[in-house]
């Protein structure tokens, strides 16, 4: 019950010179050098010139420590998966896999006895070099012993004892040739602690906020090896949400194509008040191909630069920072407002197709969006992944077969890959009838591998019957003349409680928007109409920031709002029926609400408002 979306493909402009050089390969701007000579008299001293979490900008200083002049120079080094040049200057640089290579240009090449030189680099990701040689040998001037290789990789950190201000890490053993002597751990990009053993206890914390943590082994010689893998911790409370610890969800919905046509920004949400009043955004969508996440709008997800005035911190990105576009608005949101968690949502009504696919291998399905999700370039942004998927074992756009079991076999491979410091959670049917979507799977059975479901207890009845009879699209509640028997939200929320979903994990939707007709005569609902009402960018639907202005409310019935005006009927929310609705999510013990999306509302917020108040 989604509004459909269409997929737009941008592309950005950059100066010439800067389109040629990311254009061709690095391996592709090297000229052929002469062999260097060696160098057992030169040092070579690695160093960050700036890091924004997901990238950073470093650098090489070579330095002629002997008595006589060195004609080239060579360095190289290792960095870990997921760490790499993106783009140099001063030295031409190639990798092979995860070892890359540094030659001086023609003009920097002869050093006098006492000199350096640097060169510099922009990178992505957040690993340390390790195993570095310059001409062949040792960096730090001495010759590197034959067979003394860098150590390897500790396993990947395990996390224990996690309270709200601290966490228990530990890893398996690195392993040496000459004996490992102690290991550096990372939070994030930061060097935290350098330990013999093989744990580490981290204090200090916030609570409610995601740490991520990696470690490096150190050996007998100094020299530092490949990264471990990662692991994403979240402390225990609430963090400073707009509640205490264990408060409703309040969760929005913000769309990757908003910032196009509608022009909704990341920073809107905070200009208009909304940041302060959430505990979550769903961020849509991401795609569902092949059985697989995928990207679903690259110019907008991390690719468009916004200037300093459209940014949320006030700093204009540059044109080859690794992450710009939504995904790093979204980071600086969470900057402003660290207890707010943030969810990348697949599917949607337009690539729920997608999901067939997806549940014929759920384990690879997983794998997919965990290697998107968790990607380093944007890892420290999302806090979980939400599936929509519309609908399993049912129809939607088009109809799947996948079996009642599907989804609850989807969301287990989800939960198992992802592990329970992130958040699984998935937008689900209304449909309460007998017999009708949610009786074609097991959202019974599916409900034990995610935090909670966000019911779409919105899009009932619509300008899809063009003749009518005209009806809210959002009741609360049945009534004499609703068209459908179980349309309605309690209808749906009392179906779920029967299948076993406890109350604490269902969150009631609230449409920002309204559905209307034309061609209606009746005031009340029930009446006939001739098609759907002309809206802003599609028919039959219209954002309540226009509509409580172009036709305001009439009548309310079931819990929610009508309007008549002219040959035009509406159904929608307002900030009073908002009001209701959080009555009853608080009478049901429902874990929140949630809304579909942010650029219905007005400019300061007053639906979202409403739905914070009537929460607390």
């Amino acid at each position: 019950m989604r509004t459909a979306r269409v997929v737009r493909t941008r592309f950005r402009s950059r100066a010439a010179a800067a389109l040629t050089a990311l254009a061709l390969p690095l391996a592709a701007l090297v000229g052929l050098a002469s062999p260097a000579a060696a160098a057992t008299s030169a040092t070579a001293t690695y160093a960050k010139s700036s890091d924004w979490g997901t990238g950073f900008g470093a650098g090489w200083t070579i330095k002629n420590t002997g008595t006589t002049a060195l004609s080239s120079w060579t360095v190289e080094w290792d960095y870990p998966s997921g760490t790499s040049v993106t783009s140099a200057w001063d030295a031409d640089v190639t990798s092979s896999g995860t070892h890359w290579t540094a030659k001086n240009k023609s003009y920097n090449g002869t050093l006098a006895p006492g000199a350096s030189v640097s060169f510099g680099f922009n990178g992505a990701g957040s690993g340390s070099p390790s195993g570095c040689k310059l001409n062949g040998g040792s960096c730090d001037g001495t010759s590197n012993p034959p067979g003394d290789t860098p150590p390897s990789a500790p396993g990947t950190p395990t996390a224990s004892n996690v309270t709200d201000t601290g966490v228990s890490l530990s890893w398996t053993a690195a392993t040496d040739d000459k004996g490992v002597k102690n290991y550096d751990v990372f939070r994030g990009s930061a060097k935290i602690a350098t330990v013999t053993g093989t744990s580490y206890a981290d204090s200090g914390l916030t609570k409610g906020t995601t740490y991520t943590y990696s470690v490096t082994a150190r050996d007998t010689a100094d020299q530092t090896g490949p990264s471990s893998g990662s692991v994403s911790v979240t402390t225990t409370g609430g963090g400073t949400g707009p509640g205490p610890v264990g408060d409703k969800v309040r969760l929005g919905y913000f769309t990757d194509w908003g910032i196009y046509q509608r022009n909704y920004q990341v920073k809107n949400i905070v200009t208009s008040g909304s940041a302060s009043k959430l505990t979550h955004i769903n961020y849509a969508f991401g795609n569902v191909t092949n059985g697989q996440c995928a990207i679903g709008d690259a110019y907008a997800d991390y690719q468009k630069t916004y200037d300093a005035s459209s940014s949320v911190d006030g700093t204009a990105d540059t044109w080859d920072q690794p992450v710009a576009g939504n995904i790093n608005q979204l980071r600086e949101l969470k900057k402003k407002y660290p207890g707010l968690k943030i969810l990348w949502s697949f599917g949607g009504w337009t690539w729920s197709g997608g999901f067939g696919a997806a549940a014929a291998n759920p384990t690879a399905f997983a794998n997919s969006c965990y290697s998107l999700v968790e990607d380093p370039r944007w890892a420290d942004v999302f806090d979980g992944i939400d599936i929509d998927w519309e609908y399993p074992n049912a129809c939607g756009l088009s109809c799947d077969t996948s079996g009642a079991a599907a989804l609850k076999n989807l969301l287990a491979a989800l939960r198992a890959k992802f592990g329970s410091s992130a958040l699984v959670t998935a937008a689900v049917t209304a449909d309460g009838s007998t017999g009708g979507k949610m009786d074609a799977a097991d959202y019974g059975g599916a409900a034990g591998s995610v935090d909670w479901y966000n019911v779409m207890t919105y899009d009932f009845f619509g300008a899809w019957d063009a003749k009518g009879p005209t009806a809210p699209h959002s009741p609360l509640t049945s009534y004499n003349g609703i068209p459908i028997a179980g349309f309605n939200t309690d209808a749906a929320i009392q179906k779920y409680l029967g299948k076993g979903v406890p109350a604490s994990k269902l969150n009631l939707g609230i449409g920002f928007y309204g559905r209307g007709w034309t061609g209606v005569t009746q005031d009340a609902p029930g009446g006939t109409a001739t098609g759907p009402a002309p809206g802003t960018y599609e028919q039959g639907i219209e954002d309540y920031k226009i509509l409580k202005s172009s036709c305001p409310v009439t009548g309310t019935i079931a819990g929610t709002a009508y309007a008549h005006c002219g040959s035009n009927w509406w159904s929608y929310d307002t900030p009073s029926t908002i009001t209701g609705k959080m009555g009853y999510v608080k009478n049901q013990g429902l874990r929140g609400a949630f809304f579909w999306e942010f650029s219905g509302d007005t400019s300061n917020g007053e639906l979202l408002s409403a739905m914070d108040s009537g929460l607390r």
